[in-house]
């Protein structure tokens, strides 16, 4: 679940700060001397008058410029008195609008919620339809994000398994209960695809799939996503697709911690990941999952598998430029799977497989370029014979380290460091450089 997350404010928040009529009307004629004497001064200043020609006498012309300018004073206050009511009346009356608005939100809200509820699941359906349409329509953030806590909590709710063909009219049923869910799924990406502040989009919103059943694809190519939380945990993305193909992250978090990969995909192809991360934490890859970051560019947002089982599969960094923040894998375990950097630029930026274990298959990364400021961190990692390649890598200029780490020296790393060690490379003591 997403918590401690602060209302967002609305008009009726505004509404409580409203000044009386007796401190408004202060505060505005205050206001209106002190323009009125810049401006004159102004004048004055402008005109360069040098001093006021005065005179005793007091004659027809001047008494009735003198009537004329209290006039003009009576009739500047009332005008000021009229703006400050007629202001008050209009916030009055939008917050009028406002609580009717909300009113007729909330009964709409009620009747899309019980068809939720409802045995049927074409009701069921209408209901989704129409709690979207109510986010779309809301009054205000909070009561959109409200309609959209409800479709994920829908999501989350325990569904009964497919009972197979053996029992026909069970199994009509699931089906009819999974494409409600897939609406949702496809809703909700339709919906974050769209610009913020747009209307019908949902960015900036947070979205929570905790311990949800994604079966069916979803679709968040060439988002963007600036706040929010989109969380995943303790998801099971199975044989389905969640699409974050050119999306820009610059802030938010997108989190799939602890969740479980079973022949599903997250791709992050040609991303744009400028602020924000992207948590995988102590998830768990199984038959032929991929995530893919595959030409993505990393320049200010972080990507965590810390703790990450990946025991079949694929993670891929393949053509990715990594320029800031880190990429890491600390304490993960890659028994069967594989991880590739292949052809990545590593120039101002973080990839550690602290503390990890790494058997079976590979972690590569051939023809990267490792320059500048990139660090690669290997320390105390436990690798396999033949797990970690640096076949055809160009060191020039970054970190490497690879202190208290057991197991072979991985392929090519020796030949890409060359002789003499450079001072920004530390080896494993059981590892020794090529003549």
């Amino acid at each position: 679940m997403i918590a401690n997350r602060r209302p967002r404010p609305t008009s009726d928040d505004r509404e409580l700060r409203l000044w009386k009529v007796g401190r408004a009307l202060i505060i505005t004629f205050a206001a209106a001397v002190l323009v009125a004497s810049g401006v004159f001064y102004g004048l004055v200043y402008l005109l360069d008058f040098q001093e006021i020609d005065t005179t005793t006498k007091l004659d027809a012309k001047t008494l009735f410029d003198l009537v004329k300018l209290s006039f003009g004073v009576v009739a500047g206050a009332g005008a000021l008195v009229a703006l400050v009511v007629a202001y008050r009346r209009q916030r009055v009356d939008e917050a009028g609008a406002h609580r009717e608005a909300t009113r007729l939100h909330t009964e709409r809200f009620s009747q899309a919620v019980d068809k939720l509820g409802s045995d049927s699941p074409a009701v069921r359906l209408g209901g989704v339809h129409a709690l979207a349409g109510l986010a779309d329509d809301a009054p205000d953030a909070n009561l959109r994000q409200t309609c959209i806590d409800v479709l994920c909590a829908y999501l989350r709710l325990p569904h009964t398994p497919d009972p197979g063909t053996a029992e026909l009219e069970n199994h009509h049923l699931y089906l009819a209960l999974r494409e409600v869910r897939h609406t949702i799924l496809r809703l909700i990406g339709d919906h974050y695809r769209r610009p913020e502040g747009t209307h019908h989009s949902w960015q900036g919103c947070d979205l929570d799939l905790t311990g949800v059943t994604i079966d069916s694809d979803m679709n968040f190519r060439d988002a963007r996503f600036t706040r929010g939380t989109v969380t995943f945990k303790d998801a099971t993305i199975s044989n389905a697709t969640v699409d974050f193909n050119g999306a820009t992250f610059s802030s938010g978090l997108v989190d799939f911690g602890f969740a479980t990969f079973s022949g599903g995909r997250v791709d992050f192809g040609f991303a744009t990941i400028s602020g924000g991360a992207m948590l995988f934490a102590d998830t768990t890859f199984s038959e032929g999952c991929a995530v893919s970051f595959a030409n993505a560019e990393i320049s200010g947002g972080s990507a965590y598998f810390d703790g990450a089982t990946i025991s079949d599969g694929t993670v891929s960094f393949e053509d990715a430029t990594i320029s800031g923040r880190t990429v890491s894998f600390v304490h993960a375990t890659i028994s069967a799977g594989m991880v590739t950097f292949e052809r990545a630029m590593i120039s101002d930026g973080t990839v550690s497989f602290e503390d990890a274990t790494i058997s079976g298959r590979t972690v590569t990364f051939e023809d990267a370029t490792i320059s500048s400021n990139g660090r690669v961190y290997f320390m105390r990692a436990a690798i396999s014979s033949d797990t970690v390649s640096f076949n055809r890598t160009t060191i020039s200029g970054g970190t490497l380290d690879f202190s208290d780490t057991t197991g072979p020296a991985p392929a090519g790393l020796l030949a890409a460091v060359g002789s003499p060690v450079p001072t920004t490379v530390t080896l494993s003591q059981a590892w020794a450089p090529i003549p």
